[in-house]
């Protein structure tokens, strides 16, 4: 029987005893077994620490989230192999989706958060704070990653999922991971952690797995480590309570059990769409996954009129579900995830049946369709009630992990709330309601117990992700009994990876630690206009000194004219009594064009434009006559992805400050944003000369680096496709399919070359057409004349627009860019360049 294996310090290894088998849920067969015995667990945690961490701590902010992103994509383009996988344990393939293709998910989400921090490994946390009247001295927050490991103790029901949920956030924050799947279905986190590491995209020891229950694992942890948990409320809190975690302050959060509350409002009668919601959110919250969500419906707290109408429309909405072999289209509901999972929550139904009767369901009964109930891990689905719920205690105690959950009443929507408390902290709650006054009592008063509450009506329900549905940008985590914990949350989830410092300093100081100019820091004088700088090369304290500008009554009469702003101050003198303003006064906005119209550099260059404006502040009224001088200095830079017709490009932000030039103080403060165009240094411009003498070095013998192509054969496809160029081929139909033909037309303007072994789509994949000139004399004279007239044709036509095979319609510039790109890919081909 095969062995489920780790990865650990660099390689796939497996435990040395025989193991502990590991039973597929559906048919209860064994197929495989788990052993640990043999890992060296301390020198696997260190390995995360250095091997991993280092590589990973020096890498920015933005290189992390694209390499998450790469990493997504590529576990995208092979889930097929995880759905198949993961019907062993007992899901369906729409519990499959969210394992699966949420933790993908995720890794997209982390990805994007990369846009969110500065272009550097460490974190800059809010504004910098003045210590002094002077502003010379000065603090900001700092943040860096931790130089440990993450240690993810993760549960049995989202081994993909619950893996990649926790790793994207501290990859992002430049952490490894050393994860711990739940045994009975680590065989699925195995295989996606085969493919990651197969993936070469992560650094190495960025990620290990052990795939199995170690209980030493935090016997050695560190200061510098983290540590999550997921899983019962109890083994939590022994966890929690180990003195090294205690000795070496060890950040734990934890994620436990929660009897998650849904509540339906008093308005939601049957008939309206938010009864009939609520009914289809509890149905789903009790069979997706077979009720094995730590998010699920468990307490169902309705209105003490409509609990038998509850209870009605829930048999018939479960009446529904089919149960079986997940595999199989018409099965709706699967099993557990094994057997001993079966007699736990059978155990805890038996519990509440001492507070609560059953009222839908059976637990020794149950249909199956395409599976033998008794020899996989299947339960029915159970509906209990609860007609005290305030004289009970194990109904607000005891979670049953499966399709199990528990009708109770409320009077009023206080007793409501209450009830939702009585679990003692929660993941999540969620209300049923089209009163937006219920929905806000309810929210503000259940917040204290709940990590989340969603309010299900009839406006948000097409786009809702529903009640049992944690999202990547939002905190997942509940107080009390949920664990007091928090995971994910967007930014905040990495923070908690990363360590918070206060640094003391000059302004100078301060700007060379944080990337970020602080005001009064030294300017560093720029030797040309800062404009004229591509994006790598401005810095932030980079610093340009305008000259003067003096403002006159037709300034500002002239502005108010063309803007139609006429506010007494800039128009009526006579107004002014009583006032802040001695004289006519500029308008605010126009001392800010003003101010563009000093610093802004004419020609054409690197800006490719204004992006926007963040902060503007007027520290005092300026008056007709009064001279003013600006000062441009970069502030700070932000990368940014393009994915649009567009050259690669960042943003700096531009701190602009006015002053009066007679006295020298400042008047007015703005940051400007604007988008600088990044430098161009993978592709060699392709003059005719360049191509001279290229081709000169190009023989009959020379042989290509990549493809089949022989020097002849090279020089007479660029002939082709300068044909098409010119305009003397326009007779087919563009190749690439229309849903993706932006992204690639697009693609033009980055500056990534081709694929090598990209294949041209009229020629056959490594087939050779025959040549139709005699040597390789004839093809660079004719490749040269063809190219000639291609440049002749947008001489003559330069606002035309030509069909390309691959890339769709074409402009001149875009033609160049073609040729440029082309070019370099083909001449790189044969090592001309």
């Amino acid at each position: 029987m095969k062995k489920i294996e780790h990865y650990v310090q660099g390689h796939w290894t497996t435990g040395k005893e025989e193991g502990t088998p590991v039973y597929d849920a559906i048919t209860g067969d064994a197929f495989s077994s788990i052993a640990i015995e043999g890992l060296d667990i301390p020198e696997i945690l260190n390995y995360g620490r250095t091997k991993g961490g280092e590589v990973l701590r020096k890498m920015t902010f933005q290189e992390r989230g694209n390499m998450l992103k790469k990493l997504a994509f590529y576990l995208t383009k092979r889930k097929e192999a995880f759905y198949e996988l993961s019907y062993r344990t007992g899901a369906t393939r729409v519990d499959s989706w969210i394992d699966i293709e949420g933790g993908f998910g995720n890794l997209f989400a982390n990805a994007s958060l990369r846009k969110l921090f500065p272009n550097q490994s460490y974190h800059v946390e809010g504004d910098a704070i003045d210590l002094s009247r002077g502003g010379r001295f000065m603090a900001h927050h700092i943040m860096v990653p931790k130089k440990g490991v993450a240690v993810h103790i993760n549960a049995f029901n989202f081994p993909v999922w619950g893996m990649l949920e926790k790793c994207a956030v501290n990859w992002m924050a430049g952490v490894p991971a050393v994860v711990l799947p739940a045994p009975s279905s680590s065989y699925l986190a195995e295989a996606v952690a085969k493919e990651i590491i197969a993936s070469g995209i992560l650094p190495e020891g960025a990620l290990q797995i052990i795939n199995g229950t170690v209980k030493s694992i935090l016997d050695t942890v560190e200061s510098q480590d983290v540590v999550t948990f997921t899983g019962s409320a109890a083994t939590g809190r022994l966890l929690k309570a180990h003195p090294q975690l205690i000795n070496e302050s060890v950040p734990f959060t934890m994620e436990a059990d929660s009897l998650n509350a849904s509540v339906l409002g008093e308005d939601a009668k049957p008939g309206t769409l938010e009864f009939d919601l609520f009914i289809k959110e509890v149905r789903n919250e009790m069979t997706v996954k077979c009720g094995q969500k730590c998010t699920a419906i468990r307490r169902i707290i309705v209105p003490q009129n409509l609990v038998e109408d509850v209870q009605i429309a829930l048999g018939k909405a479960l009446d529904k579900v089919t149960i079986g072999d997940p595999r199989l289209k018409e099965v709706r509901m699967g099993s557990l995830v094994s057997k001993q999972q079966v007699q736990a929550v059978r155990d805890s139904v038996n519990d509440l049946a001492k507070e609560a009767q059953i009222v839908y369901g059976n637990l020794d009964t149950i249909e199956t369709i395409g599976a033998d109930a008794k020899k996989g891990a299947f339960i029915s689905p159970i509906l209990l009630r609860a007609d005290h719920p305030f004289q009970n205690n194990i109904i607000h105690e005891r979670e049953a992990f499966g399709p199990v959950s528990t009708i109770m009443p409320y009077n009023n929507l206080e007793e409501a709330i209450t009830l939702a408390q009585m679990g003692k902290g929660s993941l999540v709650s969620s209300i049923a309601t089209n009163d937006d006054k219920i929905a806000k009592e309810y929210v503000v008063n259940a917040a204290s117990h709940h990590g989340r509450i969603l309010v299900i009506n009839r406006d948000m329900a097409k786009q809702s992700t529903g009640h049992g549905s944690p999202l990547p940008y939002l905190v997942h985590g509940g107080p009390g009994r949920a664990g007091g914990g928090e995971e994910m949350g967007g930014v905040r989830g990495i923070k908690h990876y990363l360590q918070r410092t206060a640094i003391q300093g000059s302004p100078t100081t301060l700007t060379e630690i944080t990337g970020i100019y602080q005001q009064n820091a030294e300017y560093k004088e720029a030797d040309q206009h800062p404009f004229k700088y591509h994006w790598e090369d401005i810095q932030p304290g980079m610093s340009l000194k305008t000259h003067n500008r003096t403002f006159t009554d037709t300034d500002i009469i002239n502005f108010a004219n063309l803007t139609w702003d006429h506010f007494y101050a800039h128009t009526d003198i006579t107004s002014l009594d009583g006032s802040i303003f001695e004289k006519r006064t500029a308008h605010g906005y126009f001392i800010i064009s003003a101010a563009a119209g000093l610093f802004v550099y004419p020609n054409k260059g690197p800006v490719a434009a204004n992006y926007g404006l963040e902060e503007c502040r007027f520290l005092r009224p300026l008056y007709h006559n009064d001279t003013v001088y600006v000062r441009l200095t970069c502030k700070q830079k932000v990368d940014r992805d393009v994915s649009s017709a567009e050259h690669p490009s960042g943003i700096v932000k531009w701190y602009v400050e006015v002053f009066d030039a007679l006295t020298d103080e400042k008047v007015a403060f703005a940051t400007v944003l604007t988008m600088v165009e990044k430098k161009q240094q993978t592709f060699i411009e392709m003059t005719s000369e360049k191509i001279n003498a290229c081709l000169e070095k190009l023989s009959a013998d020379t042989k290509p680096k990549w493809g089949v192509m022989t020097p002849q054969h090279m020089l007479e496809h660029l002939e082709f496709t300068y044909k098409i160029a010119a305009g003397e081929i326009q007779d087919f139909d563009v190749a690439t399919p229309e849903k993706i033909l932006e992204k690639v037309h697009n693609s033009l303007y980055n500056y990534e070359k081709f694929p090598k072994g990209t294949n041209f789509p009229l020629l056959e994949k490594d087939t050779l057409e025959p040549l139709k000139h005699p040597d390789l004399e004839t093809a660079i004279e004719k490749f040269k004349e063809q190219r000639e007239k291609y440049l002749e044709f947008f001489k003559d036509n330069p606002e035309a627009k030509l069909k390309n095979l691959v890339f769709g319609e074409l402009d001149k510039y875009e033609s160049y860019l073609l040729e440029r790109k082309h070019l370099n890919h083909h001449f790189e081909q044969f090592g001309l360049i």
